[in-house]
């Protein structure tokens, strides 16, 4: 995956401060909000940027490992230990290498040496030999509601090589998984690094989700609402029959148990659909309707 520049999101200098960053991310967030852009991918995609650009930038914590360790910022300290500790070895090998006298053993001196140090430490080649771990790659994988309603198995081309893995039921946006031994190559025969995918699940136009419910606003006819019948409704299984209590009120909202998203990592578990209901009131009245509605109105007083 490309490295994102938090800063370019965001259009605010790297020296911009913390009144700069959250004015920048407003104005933003604003244009490109989800509920202005219904059916634009382009436009949900940015705001998702723009929203883990501030989430970052705005932490100073955050913002400090992300200013010194860029793309690895989240597993910045992990590869500075992995760094330091190397580090001493090195040093620690070349003070151990200082305290022989290399005359002190006699004869050739050096080639005395050479077999000493090599019992003690492996060979005198091993200094060029340090194992160092591969790096770790972070990759994004765009799913939808649909994706995400059951367990799938999916192939990815990572570095040309293809990777299986199961995207897991329930999955919440921006969630990250790690793949061990999926990043780069060590080198001199360390460890690859880890693989870590994050999950970026879009926005969808008819469901509205609240970790694993889901929630719908349902158009309801007067008679419908007056006299009670039958509505189909969209699910993620598809469509169900509904009945209607006679006399229902606008913003009536219903339960349909267990016709959410499956609860991540707890099999047979599910979240809920809930219904609101819309009540459309009837336009273009012939002149026999509305006298008929007269007729009601005088009835109703």
């Amino acid at each position: 995956m490309a490295f994102i520049d938090y800063y370019q999101i965001l259009g605010v200098a790297k020296t911009a401060n913390d009144k700069d960053i959250k004015a920048a991310y407003r104005k933003l967030a604003r244009k490109y909000h989800p509920d202005l852009n219904p059916n634009d991918e382009e436009a949900h995609k940015k705001f998702q940027q723009l929203n883990e650009a501030n989430e970052v930038l705005s932490d100073a914590a955050k913002r400090k490992k992300y200013d010194q360790f860029g793309e690895n910022w989240q597993h910045g300290e992990a590869h500075e230990q992995a760094r330091q500790q190397q580090s001493r070895q090195q040093q620690g090998y070349g003070a151990a290498e200082q305290a022989f006298d290399f005359d002190g053993f006699g004869g050739s001196g050096g080639d005395d040496f050479s077999d000493f140090f090599q019992s003690m430490f492996g060979g005198g080649g091993q200094r060029g030999h340090t194992k160092y771990r591969g790096r770790d790659l972070n990759a994004e994988l765009k799913l939808n509601l649909k994706d995400i309603s059951d367990s799938k198995k999916q192939t990815l081309t990572i570095n040309g090589k293809n990777i299986r893995l199961t995207i897991p039921a329930g999955v919440e946006n921006g969630q990250t998984i790690k793949i061990a031994g999926h990043g780069n190559p060590g080198a001199n025969g360390g460890p690859a690094g880890d693989l870590y995918i994050k999950f970026l699940v879009a926005d969808d136009a008819h469901f509205k989700r609240k970790g694993p419910d889901l929630h719908i606003i349902q158009k309801v006819d007067l008679f419908t609402a007056i006299l009670g019948g039958e509505l189909m409704v969209e699910t993620l299984g598809g469509k169900v029959k509904l009945n209607v209590k006679p006399e229902t009120q606008n913003s009536t909202k219903v339960k349909l148990k267990g016709k959410g998203l499956p609860v991540y990592k707890k099999e047979g578990e599910f979240g809920d659909l809930y219904i609101t209901y819309d009540l459309q009131l009837p336009i273009n009245l012939t002149e026999e309707q509305k006298q008929l509605f007269e007729q009601l109105a005088k009835l109703s007083s």
